[in-house]
Parts: C-alpha cells; structure tokens; sequence
C-alpha cells in the first residue's frame, strides 16, 4: 500500500513538468545565446514543442535545400483555429479572388515571421525558439490572445545551407570564452561566408524571379497562404544599433497609403521595447522599399505588409564582439533580445488592428481584379518565333500566380511596346499571350512589367529597372482596352523521324533550352556543327548559330532515335534535311560551319572573388544549361593542368594578389595554345594595360574644382551621383560575331558599374554603349558620362585561343534571359 502511495505522489510531483512546454536551455543544454544552435538543433525543438502542444502547433516540410535540409514551418494558433486550419486559407483565399466560391466565415489575420534568409545573420533562427516558447506559454496573457486572434507561421531558417556553413565554422574556431576582440579569428569569417544559400546567391533578393530551389518551395507555400503581414529579420554590420519601419525612402509608388501608415504603426510598438530598455535604435534610413523582389517588398506587392527588420552583428559579431565606440560589448544573447522584441511588437501591431488588416488586404485584391490601376488594362506578348521563351515566361507567371492565356482571334488595336513611351498600332495573332489586368494580381503583375519605375529618392542601394521585357526580351505591348483572354494550351514539341535518310538535324539557336540541348547533345559525345554565317535550305532561312547536327560524324544504329528524342526533351524543334547543300550561305562541310568541341570548362573560386558571381557562373552549369564545370581555388592557377582545360571563368573578384607575373605568363602561353579565358567584371582589370593583352582604359575627365569642395553632409547623395545600383542599357552589338548569336538586335542588360573601358583596337568590339544606350533605371550624373561609348563584351583573339572580355555580367542573378544564351556563345563557339 505503501509503494502505491508512493507512486502516486511522485506523479504528483512530476505533472508540472509535464505540463510546462521544455525552454530552449533545457532542450539545447546550454543557455540561449551562449552558443550558436545548429540547424538540426532548431528543428528538433520545434518538433519537440509540437509533441507537447499539438492542439496548437503544426509544423510542415514544404521544401528542402541544395545540400538535402529540411525547410520547415510552423503554424501556431489557438486550438480552435488550429482545428480550422484548413478552412481559416480556403476562405482567406476565396474573399481575396484566388480560390473560387464566397466564403462562409471572416478569417484572423495570418502572420508570416521570416528568420536567416541570410545564413550568417544568425541570431534569427535562434530568436525563433524563444519566440516560439513564449507563443505557447499559457501564462502569457499577451501571447495568447496572438493565438486567439491570428495565425502565426515561423520559418525558423530560410536559408540551412548558409546558416550550417556559418554555425559550423564559428563552433570548430571559437574560443572556450569567446575572445571579443574585433581583430580575433572567430570573428573573421573565411570565404564565401555564410550569408548566401548553397549557390552563393543572395535569396532576399530572389522572391520576384525565383531561381532559386529555396525561394521556388518557399513561394508555393506562401501562394496557400497569402499572409497579410510578412516580416523579415535580418542583421548588419557589427558597429551599428537596430533599424525597425518606418522604412527609408524610396517607397515604390503604388504602395498603398494603408501599407505606409502600418509601416509607421509597426515601428510605434517597436520604439516601446526598445525605449524601455534604453536599447540604440534607427529608423527610415538605408532600408528602403522600392525593388520589388525583397522579403518586405515582394510581399507587399502582393498586397501584404511587409517589413525589414536589422539588427546590428552578422557574421562579424559571433558571440561577444566588443564595440569600444559604443562602450559595450555586443553579444548573442543582447542580438536575441532585440529580434524576440520586435517579434512580439510585431504580432502586438498586427492584432491593434486585426480588422483593419484582413479588411485592407482584401479590398487590394478587389481593387485589382474589378479596377485594375494604371494605364493598361491588358498585356500581350508576341509569340511567333520564340515559343519556348514564351513557355519559359509562362512557367515564371505560373510561380507568380499570375493568370494568362492567348488572344484566340486576330485583333489591330492600338498599344504602347513596354520598352517604350509611344503608341502604335499592334496586328495581334490568335497565338499570342494575353494577361488581363483585372485578376486579384495585377498589382504585381503592373509593377513588374513597368519599364521606367518612379524613382522618387535617389538613395538606393539595389536594381532599381526590372521591367518583364527587357528581363525576358520579350515583345510586349501594354494595352488600355480589356481582352478576355483563351484558354492556354502548352504546345507539345514533337520531332518525327523522316522515312527518307537524313543527311543532317537543324536546330535554330535563339533560347536558353537551346542551350541545354547543346549541353546534353555534347555530353553524349554527339558531333555538332554550327553556322556562323545566316544560310537558306528547303526555302527556310535559319540565322547565324544554327545547330547542324550530321549523320556524318554520328555514325551510330540509333541517331535519328536519340537526337529526336533529346530535342523533345527540350522542347527544341528539329528540320531534317536530306542534303549538306545549301541554297544561300554555308554548305555544310564549309569553314563558316566548324564544329563545337565539348569543352572542359574551370571556373575560379576562392578569396578574392565575388561569391555571388561565382555562384552565378556555378549555378549556370550545374542548374541552367547542365553542363559539367571544374572548380578550382584562385591560389592554384600555377599549378594547373593547363593542357586539360579548355575554357577557364575568372568570375568578378579582385586579381591583384591571385595574378602576378608568373600566372600571367602561364594564362598567356595557355591562350596561345588554344585555351579560352572569359573574364568577367572587375576581373578584366587584371589584364589592362598587360603586355599581350588589348584592354586599355579610358582617359577620365579632370575634376573640377566643384568636386574638391563637396559637403560633408551630402556626402550619400555625392555617392549617388557616381552609381548604377542597376539599370538597363540596350547594346548595340556585332550581329555577325558568334558571341552575339541568337540574342537578336536588341540585347538589353543590367548594368551596374562603370569599367570605362577603350573599345579594342586589335580585337572585336561586340557589345557597347553608345551615347543614346540608356533605357531605364537611376544613373547618377556623375556615371551618366562614364557609360556612354565604352565596351561592354569584346574578344581578343591571341595565338589559337581567345580572350573574352565581359564588363558586364550576364548571367547576374540568373535574371536576364538573353544573358544566358549569350553566355552559352563564350562557352561553346
């Protein structure tokens, strides 16, 4: 009887412990802020804190990164609405024009709290446990009314592979007593660092064009879910304080005046925590809400309000770095406190005014489906003789959400070409693209077609044109009138083999697919010609850069099988022709249709280079064209089997201490051999002025005396004036010169620097500005003149190989589609 007693008081005693949800000191085994979570850690206690709340919790997979982690999130709410889940988005969706049907029931406000998009600004995802303890912690009064009046979902690392390659590192070098002395190893983060996902691409600036794998599962899910608020945690440099809303100037125009007085709101609840604490604090300055494809800015384009939050540290910090013109010693734990305050501010501004914020978002999406704003009512887009850009365009409107479909009949009307400011009169074919204005959408739709964005400060720190024509190279019209839109079909690409011999396959070259064609036709170890010379055959005419693909040279029982099949894979539609013979241009044993060699491609990575821009060039080849490349450190050129490689990618980056005397004389005698070098950016400073090598630098004006007497305090504008954060500039390119082929007569790019270059004087200028080359974006005054009549993209040739010169990246981002063909040129001709 004793021992049943006994029992029953040791229950007793252990039922508060299970009734208390586990801290993340006790589930991590050391305090909160004392050392850095890894990933797995994170996900652990969130899955832990749902086995003991699951009437209030429910976390999600909804994607995984390059290197294989989960992508989680977790929606929290109270059991009631936790037990309507479902139906709290479908009527969401439906009351905003996105699911059909009325909804039978008013819905919270839903919350989405984004942490560690950048993966070394760590403190995010670690904020993320205490905020979600306090969320479930029944005796917060606050906290539960969260849950009661609003759906909360927390993405506690957006970007694992960052914050892993960050967390692992500080972890293995830290001291046992972490030694805050700026200049100390751990606070020394080694290349690339941690702040990009696994291809070094920087996913806060992804949400509009989705390259990514991250931001693709990512925006799947918010597209369910359509939050009515999004915030972003974020960390700056290390010497700075906090920056909560009010943002800075500019705002993109069309945001509402609701979105801008909640900025204002949000930043009231913030300045409460923080005056209370005597925390250092900042507002609208530096972080401004104009390019469209930020996590504040892509979602509120999308109707939401969306905010940036900025905590000083970053990777620089670690645990404890000391701040002597602060007089303090800024630590993981203090980071931590901030972001868990302004989460909660936060979530305390949402629910003052939860009516309001449901009620705005839906009367956005009204709006732009029954009264679209702005001048167009309809879009169309040309799609004769570029059907796969068009399937390309249309697989990016389906991520959008966007809906579209083809005129279904000839129409004339009258429209203004969205790279221009003029009316003309457009003959529409039944096969082309229509997207109508008047969809829940259209908002996002408007402002990422807008050619030339009001820009009203000058201040700004990213692209400031993106309009879809000039990122596509798409034709397209903007129209006042409604069309109604057809129903879209898919063409299916469907290459039969003849019951004739086939002399040889044709494959026109003018789209990225192409591209991957190429790539997997060279890896199969296929022979492939290519016309550098326009040709005409069976009266059809093909451009320059056609593809051939021979018999002769293929000699295999199953060509006909394979080429076909591959280039339906690709979408590619193929001409068979019987004969090498050809009515105009090139026969096809002539030396104007060589062959392309499968190339053995290196690309440089390592200190000194921009991981962005290598993350490019990597990213290019293994997800874009599919195409195998080599990558080797920067401090290993001397060592090279030059003999093995082909083409070698300096990407951006800062040669001074990578290439001296010796690895210039290595790179030249390689040339000469018949090596291809494409340098990129900053790296063709390498080469200037370099005995050999044709690059000279443009003479630039004297200053003037205006210039030595500047003042101090307009010293951000001053900086201004000499920028191009990024804006679009057409080329006028060498239509002939293989580099060019298939990017037609007007190739657009974001341009954002000036190298002032000389056009080659032994050697082919290929691309250049001109003074009439500017099309869009903020040029300050002082670049203005430093981008006009300069080159751009030019050749050398040296010996048997070829110097490519590229002051402009191409591929940047992934965005620019024409880019990528024209990188597919330096690679493979």
């Amino acid at each position: 009887m004793l021992k049943i007693i006994r029992f029953f008081l040791l229950l007793l005693s252990l039922n508060p412990i299970f009734a208390q949800n586990t801290t993340p000191e006790q589930h991590l085994g050391f305090p909160l802020g004392s050392k850095f979570a890894f990933h797995s850690q994170i996900l652990q206690y969130f899955t832990l804190l749902q086995s003991q709340n699951q009437d209030r919790v429910k976390l999600i997979q909804y994607g995984s990164s390059n290197e294989g982690r989960p992508l989680m999130i977790a929606f929290i709410s109270s059991p009631d609405n936790m037990g309507k889940l479902e139906s709290i988005r479908q009527n969401h969706l439906k009351s905003i024009g996105l699911m059909e049907g009325k909804p039978d029931a008013s819905v919270p406000p839903i919350v989405w709290l984004s942490y560690n998009v950048h993966g070394n600004e760590s403190v995010s995802a670690n904020t993320s446990m205490q905020v979600l303890y306090e969320l479930l912690n029944k005796q917060n009064t606050l906290t539960q009314d969260f849950l009661k009046n609003m759906v909360i979902m927390i993405d506690p690392c957006i970007n694992p592979d960052g914050y892993e390659r960050y967390t692992q590192w500080y972890n293995r070098v830290q001291n046992a007593v972490p030694d805050v002395t700026p200049f100390a190893l751990e606070h020394d983060e080694p290349w690339p660092g941690g702040r990009f996902n696994h291809y070094l691409f920087d996913l806060n600036r992804d949400w509009a064009w989705q390259t990514q794998k991250e931001t693709q599962e990512r925006i799947v899910l918010y597209n369910q879910w359509m939050p009515h608020f999004h915030a972003d945690f974020h960390e700056m440099g290390s010497s700075r304080s906090y920056y909560f809303p009010p943002a800075a100037k500019p705002f993109h125009k069309d945001f509402t005046a609701w979105q801008r007085q909640f900025n204002d709101i949000i930043g009231e609840y913030c300045r409460k925590y923080f005056d209370k604490n005597n925390w250092a604090y900042f507002t609208k300055y530096n972080y401004d809400l104009f390019y469209p494809s930020y996590g504040d800015t892509w979602p509120t384009v999308n109707g939401a309000v969306g905010v940036t939050y900025e905590q000083g540290g970053g990777g620089r910090a670690g645990l404890g770095i000391e701040r002597k013109e602060e007089h303090d010693t800024l630590t993981l734990k203090s980071r931590i406190s901030h972001h868990y305050a302004t989460s909660l501010a936060t979530l305390e501004a949402v629910l003052s005014q939860k009516e309001k914020i449901v009620s705005e978002f839906i009367k956005y999406h009204d709006n732009a489906a029954k009264a679209p704003a702005g001048n167009f009512k309809s879009y169309v887009i040309k799609t004769k003789g570029q059907e796969e850009r068009i399937r390309s365009f249309g697989s990016w409107l389906d991520k959008q959400g966007i809906l579209y479909g083809t005129a279904g009949k000839a129409i004339n009307a009258k429209g203004t070409e969205m790279t221009g400011i003029t009316e003309e009169s457009v003959k529409i074919e039944s096969s082309d693209l229509v997207i109508s204005a008047y969809q829940p959408k259209s908002n996002l739709l408007r402002i990422l077609f807008e050619p030339k964005p009001v820009l009203e400060d000058s201040v700004t720190y990213d692209v400031t044109s993106w309009g879809l024509s000039y990122i596509f190279g798409l034709k397209a019209y903007g129209l006042k009138e409604k069309l109604v839109p057809s129903t879209y079909k898919t063409e299916t690409i469907r290459n039969t083999v003849p019951n004739y011999p086939v002399y040889a396959y044709i494959a026109r070259w003018s789209e990225v697919e192409d591209a991957v064609f190429l790539s997997e036709l060279l890896k199969n170890g296929f022979l492939v010609k290519t016309s550098n010379i326009p040709f005409e055959i069976d009266k059809i005419s093909f451009n320059s850069g056609t593809l051939i693909i021979t018999k002769k040279g293929n000699e295999r029982a199953d060509f006909d099988k394979q080429v076909t099949a591959i280039a339906e894979k690709h979408f590619v539609k193929l001409t068979p022709v019987k004969t090498g013979m050809v009515t105009s241009g090139a026969d096809f044993g002539d030396d104007h249709v060589p062959s392309i060699n499968a190339p053995k491609v290196v690309a440089v990575s390592g200190e000194g280079i921009s991981p962005t821009s290598f993350g490019a060039v990597w990213h290019y080849f293994e997800q874009q064209i599919k195409y195998p490349v080599t990558i080797v450190n920067a401090t290993k050129l001397l060592s090279l089997p030059w003999s093995e490689i082909d083409v070698l990618i300096l990407p951006d980056g800062k040669y001074g201490d990578i290439i001296g005397e010796k690895q210039l004389e290595a790179l030249q005698n390689w040339i000469k051999a018949g090596g291809k070098l494409i340098a990129m950016e900053s790296a063709t400073d390498a080469f200037l002025n370099k005995p050999g090598f044709n690059l000279t630098k443009k003479y630039s004006e004297k200053k003037k005396d205006a210039d030595f007497f500047k003042k101090y305090g307009d010293q951000e504008r001053e900086d201004a004036s000499d920028s191009s954060p990024g804006s679009m500039f057409q080329l006028t390119m060498d239509e002939t010169h293989p580099l060019s082929f298939g990017c037609g007569k007007e190739y657009v790019t974001l341009v954002r620097d000036a190298y002032e270059r000389e056009y080659l004087r032994d050697g082919w200028n290929v691309g250049y500005l001109t003074e009439t080359s500017y099309k869009a974006g903020f040029v300050g005054n002082k670049m203005a003149g430093k981008l006009k009549n300069t080159l751009i993209l030019g050749t050398q040739e040296m010996g048997r190989g070829q110097v490519i010169y590229m002051m402009d990246d191409p591929i940047f981002r992934a965005m620019l589609y024409q880019g990528k063909i024209l990188f597919a040129n330096a690679v493979f001709r």
